[in-house]
């Protein structure tokens, strides 16, 4: 088998009408500006959308899809400017006429090759990630088995919808993922500071119950000093672990977090995309867990990162779905053992559905099941994939 084609397909979506520029039939972009957080003693950052007159890139959907001889197509999404159409140009002229069952030779030919066709670390994921489609359909086995099947379904907690960081808005929300989905864990991603974040989560302990999982992701918001004042309650609280509470640059202290703290650090969600570097924090004890991504690094390095994880005692955790709506990382958390949940992000299955894709995974009593069909598992009605495309490359 001989790889004969790599090539992207544009998909704009649909639009919406609350997005709708009016007169214009076209999307309405939406662009993130950054914005301070109060404080009276330092200068914090968050970030907050703002709409625009002008349809963003990132209101489209990518389908990298890479042909063979044996007519045998691996597929892929990607969202957004992650995949330009320089990057396919060098991956075509690396990669055409290679066997792409051979994934470990070109995984070193790619990783090894990266800094001689400057290019960023990671780079070739989605393109890894076909590969990987590919393996599985010509053995006609769903991924999760071609590695290796761990588990049957995969435990899923909720991301997002913070809201105005009341303790009633998180009351209201959990309870309504909880009906509809059975999800029973949740990460915070609050920004109102140690102090009333430690207010917050002992309410929310009280009146969820000690069997709820929580999870505290403050996106770069602490000080070191506030991330261990906040990591000492979270383990008298029994909260599963302390996500990213500064910037991935300071190694200095998270190593002084970790050491401070039982309850696990879970770091490099900005380095996840560079196998290396993540390895390096894990033997620096700069990190207690590896935060990992099919759609940053490719599968073939996310499960280099799992197994290295594994014999060194950690886990890694997978950030969000990883590409055709949730099927890669769900295939993957059913092979990994060393992981413990799914991101989940309601939004991501009506958007894969918006695209094209018409059987993305979906929780039920609070565990996503892989698909059963080969590859990745992802039906793609094609038709539709046509009509949209704005352009290939």
């Amino acid at each position: 088998m001989k790889i004969t084609k790599v090539s992207v397909d544009v998909v704009e979506l649909g639009p919406r009408s609350a997005d709708l520029l009016p007169g214009s039939g076209r999307t309405r972009g939406r662009t993130p500006r950054i914005v301070p957080i109060g404080s009276q003693h330092r200068l914090r950052y968050t970030h907050e959308w703002s709409e625009t007159d002008k349809p963003v890139f990132e209101a489209n959907e990518l389908f990298l899809r890479v042909q063979t001889d044996e007519g045998v197509e691996g597929v892929c999404t990607v969202f957004g400017t992650r995949l330009t159409p320089e990057m396919v140009e060098v991956l075509r002229a690396t990669v055409v006429g290679l066997d792409p069952l051979k994934r470990e030779e070109i995984y070193q030919r790619l990783h090894l090759g990266t800094r001689w066709v400057y290019q960023p670390p990671g780079w070739f994921g989605h393109f890894d990630n076909c590969l990987w489609d590919i393996a599985g359909k010509a053995a006609g086995m769903p991924v999760c088995r071609l590695v290796g099947q761990v588990r049957d379904r995969f435990a899923a907690y909720h991301t997002g919808e913070d809201g105005d960081g009341t303790a009633e808005h998180y009351l209201h929300m959990i309870e309504g993922v909880r009906e509809k989905f059975g999800i029973t864990a949740y990460k915070f991603h609050n920004y109102e500071g140690a102090r009333a974040n430690i207010a917050l989560f002992r309410r929310l302990r009280r009146e969820l119950g000690d069997d709820y999982s929580l999870i505290n992701d403050p996106v770069c918001s602490y000080t070191l000093r506030e991330a261990i004042e906040v990591g000492k309650v979270m383990e008298e609280l029994g909260f599963l672990w302390l996500e990213e509470p500064f910037r991935e640059q300071e190694m200095r202290q998270y190593q002084e977090l970790c050491r401070a703290l039982t309850i696990p650090v879970v770091a490099t969600e900005m380095l996840m995309h560079d196998m290396t570097i993540c390895a390096q924090w894990l033997l620096a004890g700069a990190t207690d867990s590896i935060r990992v991504s099919a759609a940053r690094s490719g599968t073939t390095a996310l499960l280099k990162m799992a197994h290295f994880a594994e014999l060194y005692g950690a886990n890694v955790e997978i950030n969000g779905p990883g590409g055709l709506g949730g099927h890669v990382h769900v295939q993957l958390g059913c092979a990994v053992a060393n992981t413990e949940l799914y991101e989940h992000f309601e939004r991501f299955a009506p958007l894969a559905r918006e695209y094209g894709i018409t059987n993305p995974p979906v929780p039920v009593e609070g565990y996503l099941t892989p698909s059963p069909l080969p590859g990745w598992g992802a039906e793609i009605d094609w038709d539709f994939v046509g009509k949209h495309t704005v352009r290939s490359y």
